[in-house]
């Protein structure tokens, strides 16, 4: 699991339809390598400067169906991080 911030929204036209639904979103990672930005389908209903939980891999498949395209899957808001 990756904690981050959401950062912003993506709008996809064109894309598999099985994304067809999903609630697109920017996602900052900050890690000892330092911020890379991810992009990750909204299973929660978070929004921009929300701090998150991410799954990523097949751990994001499971949360849908297994079937959905996505690499990436907010599963959680955190209230308070110590």
């Amino acid at each position: 699991m990756l904690i981050g911030k959401v950062i912003g929204n993506v709008w996809a036209t064109r894309k598999d339809p099985k994304l067809s639904g999903l609630k697109l979103m920017v996602v900052e990672i900050k890690d000892s390598s330092g911020a890379r930005s991810i992009v990750a389908a909204d299973y929660i209903g978070a929004g921009i400067g929300d701090s998150v939980i991410v799954v990523s891999g097949s751990s994001a498949r499971h949360v849908f169906d297994n079937e959905t395209p996505v690499d990436a899957t907010i599963v959680g808001i955190i209230d308070s991080l110590e």
